[in-house]
């Protein structure tokens, strides 16, 4: 993995678990359901954007290695299946 890529992701990850652990203090607290939603959305964006650095990472090292080394259907392979995943 790419060094920054590997820091910028265990960073935004350390912020979501701070996210999570208000989210659930939300919760024991009983505040209001909006903000609850709110906070629960917010950290499914921060996730999202912690996928994107993966897939980041993924695109400029492995899937680069397979198709220099004659694995593009492979390649495409898995490109598809993260988006079709990502789109679900």
């Amino acid at each position: 993995m790419k060094q920054d890529i590997k820091k910028r992701a265990v960073k935004r990850l350390k912020i979501i678990e701070g996210q999570i652990r208000g989210l659930q203090s939300m919760i024991e607290d009983e505040k209001y359901c909006i903000d609850i939603i709110t906070q629960a959305s917010a950290i499914k964006q921060a996730l999202s954007g912690v996928e994107d650095l993966i897939l980041e990472n993924h695109l400029s090292t492995h899937v680069i290695h397979q198709i220099k080394h004659g694995e593009e259907k492979k390649a495409v392979i898995e490109i598809l299946k993260v988006y079709k995943t990502k789109s679900k």
